[in-house]
């Protein structure tokens, strides 16, 4: 895989703390009183930001740490035992990466940055340590955690019942989402990522992502200017993510 060495060591900026960060109500502080948040303050390193393509940890490395993305934006790659790539997760401002690899005791994949992007390093022992004493810690954890787990159930469903249209429907409608969630507008954003990234996470080949996007151009669903993309039908693009063979399979489960 060719990637660009790891990230330079950790240092942290003039001002940059917890309690002034502006995504301290979507990390895991939300909900902390003063104190606890000096404590939760005190464990975290800072990196020094990384350019597009930096490594921020490596697949097989031994767990220690978490990482929450402080600015920009990162994609984890699994290498297989074939050497194939999959992109199995893209990461925003306020989420948390690494949390899948706590069972394993090594990091699940590569955390790579898409572009100029910061992260804070969390040490796990040191977080679990405090979240043992600190309930409103350890509930916030537990709520990450199982985004995670609802993110891997929906990347399973998209690539094993829905058609291709459906999944690039699915996957701009789910960043629309995360971004509200960020505070940006839903209907207006970038796209962090490569084409051929997106192709590689929904498992399909550049050409058809690149045909699927100009299909939905030419029916007025999206508009795409490089990589600055703007919903104009939410509801119709709604309406196109929903996976007819999905319904089928689901009812027959409930029929059984």
């Amino acid at each position: 895989m060719s990637v660009s060495p790891i990230g330079g060591p950790c240092r942290p900026g003039p001002g940059t703390h917890c309690r002034t960060c502006s995504l301290s109500s979507l990390c895991l502080p939300l909900a902390l009183k003063a104190q606890a948040m000096e404590d939760f303050d005190a464990i975290i390193k800072r990196r020094a930001p990384l350019v597009r393509g930096e490594v921020l940890c490596r697949q097989g490395e031994p767990f220690a740490q978490i990482f929450a993305v402080r600015s920009g934006s990162f994609k984890q790659v699994v290498l297989d035992q074939d050497g194939e790539e999959q992109i199995s997760h893209f990461h925003l401002p306020g989420e948390l990466m690494g949390l899948e690899s706590i069972e394993e005791g090594s990091h699940a994949g590569f955390i790579i940055a898409l572009e100029r992007s910061t992260a804070c390093e969390i040490p796990f022992h040191q977080l679990d340590a405090l979240a043992e004493r600190m309930p409103e810690l350890r509930n916030q954890l537990y709520r990450s955690m199982s985004r995670v787990m609802g993110d891997e159930h929906r990347l399973i469903r998209l690539l094993t019942c829905k058609s291709a249209d459906e999944r690039m429907a699915s996957f701009l409608l789910d960043l629309a989402r995360r971004f509200e969630r960020y505070g940006y507008s839903p209907e207006r954003f970038r796209l962090p990522m490569s084409r051929t990234d997106i192709g590689n996470y929904l498992g399909l080949a550049l050409e058809t992502v690149s045909r699927i996007l100009g299909r939905l151009q030419q029916q007025s669903l999206i508009a795409l200017d490089g990589r600055e993309l703007r919903i104009l039908q939410p509801e119709a693009l709604y309406q196109r993510s929903q996976s007819a063979n999905c319904r089928a399979r689901s009812a027959a489960v409930h029929q059984h």
